[in-house]
């Protein structure tokens, strides 16, 4: 066989080969670093701006103070089982110390200081004080309680992180190593990371707390997945020292399917969202007829800006069209993922849309957890020209002279390339 067809069968890809190649791209490394990462940094932000909006309201809200009782809560807990720890004890003290918790977890996520185990502290003060109060949130509070459990999965301090950092200069100090024992000079001892094992035991302790109170805690899946992830740490942390070879590379293994996974669950669970908030939108009359956004507009209670809204209610035609395309960028956005451009026009649109609500309505922490799960879906080279900018910004403002990017393999913590089980 002769012509176009014909080259084009005979360097076609055998179907296993293909496979392989499949499998090793989902095995071999974690996808999307920096979409989890920009995720890690806005749930972690949007926490940390509504713990620290609502310092002063903490009792009320979440508190002994508040007028949903400890009594109540723990009546309501008894029946639905919800994860906190604010039942362990009603006393002002407890409730002060997880609240400091809570905002010390998110400052150290947001700036990525030992992810792992700070995701799973800041994952139980959400869900902690998320539950203790059920009636409290603006919607944007269901959103951030999902993702809090979902980034303990993630491996989210790959890049644009202090932990992403540590790790390139533990490499270059290891290049260096290895430099002086070829050409035959005297190496210092390594530096061992000693607040790992430090934080390893203080959560340990926490958990066997945990195990304890789990009468009143929640649900017993929560406290065995803590446990799992503290045993898994610490063998991570035994297989890196101890087992290089290959028990590092199967961790390496389930720790990438196990992030590549809860990636997918992240984009699903964005699409699901904006696909029932669409098609629910359809059945009402009001969405139908194009004057949904009056009303909103029009009350008290979600007007910061009166007169903004003023001005933008009293437009018949500029409602409508956005009563209209809010609906359309909704129900369209999940069918759009594969055309890239498309894709991309319709995120500018949604995130623009959330920016207005937090403006309009006065919903910020909403509007910031709904951008926050939208940049899942963000193109890498637009967040790697992001990263570079941003990195200029700060040597500008710290009057330091840039020392060069480090490679891409170095700053993800793939010195050698992914390793995996096939190929």
């Amino acid at each position: 066989m002769s012509g176009p067809t014909g080259t084009r069968a005979r360097t076609r890809e055998p179907f296993d080969r293909r496979i392989a190649r499949a499998v090793q791209a989902v095995t071999g490394r974690a996808l999307g670093p920096h979409q989890t990462a920009v995720v890690r940094i806005g749930f972690s932000l949007t926490w940390l701006v509504f713990l620290l909006r609502e310092l002063p309201h903490r009792h009320e809200m979440y508190g002994p103070d508040g007028p949903w009782s400890w009594e109540l809560a723990s009546r309501l807990i008894a029946d639905n089982r919800a994860f906190t720890v604010l039942m362990w004890s009603d006393g002002r003290l407890w409730f002060e110390l997880v609240y400091g918790l809570a905002v010390l977890s998110t400052a150290l996520l947001l700036v990525g200081w030992h992810t792992r185990a700070v995701s799973v502290v800041f994952m139980v003060g959400v869900l902690s004080l998320q539950n203790r109060s059920v009636f409290l949130g603006d919607g944007g509070d269901n959103v951030l309680h999902l993702a809090a459990i979902y980034l303990v999965l993630t491996r989210c301090g790959q890049v644009w992180s202090l932990d992403a950092r540590r790790a390139a200069r533990e490499a270059v100090r290891t290049a260096a190593r290895r430099a002086a024992r070829e050409a035959g000079e005297a190496v210092g001892a390594e530096r061992r990371d000693l607040v790992g094992p430090l934080l390893w035991t203080v959560l340990g302790g926490f958990l066997l707390a945990t195990t304890w109170f789990s009468d009143v805690t929640g649900e017993w899946w929560l406290p065995v997945l803590l446990w799992v992830l503290w045993l898994g740490h610490g063998l991570w942390w035994l297989a890196c020292r101890l087992a290089p070879g290959e028990p590092r590379t199967l961790l390496d293994v389930l720790a990438n399917l196990t992030h590549n996974a809860a990636l997918v669950v992240i984009m699903a669970e964005v699409c699901l969202i904006y696909a029932t908030a669409g098609w629910y939108k359809i059945q009402g009359s009001r969405w139908q007829d194009g004057t949904a956004l009056y009303y909103p507009l029009h009350l008290d209670y979600f007007s910061p800006w009166p007169a903004l809204s003023q001005l933008l209610g009293s437009s018949g035609i500029m409602v409508l069209l956005l009563t209209y395309g809010t609906v359309i960028v909704q129900i369209a956005f999940p069918f759009t993922l594969f055309h890239r451009k498309v894709k991309n026009v319709l995120l500018v649109a949604m995130m623009l849309e959330h920016a207005g609500i937090a403006v309009l309505l006065g919903l910020p922490v909403f509007s910031l957890a709904m951008i926050s799960a939208d940049a899942v879906f963000l193109p890498t080279a637009f967040l790697v020209a992001l990263g570079a900018r941003a990195a200029r910004g700060r040597d500008r403002l710290l009057g330091r002279r840039s020392a060069g990017a480090l490679p891409e393999q170095r700053r993800t913590g793939e010195e050698h390339g992914p390793r995996t089980l096939v190929g």
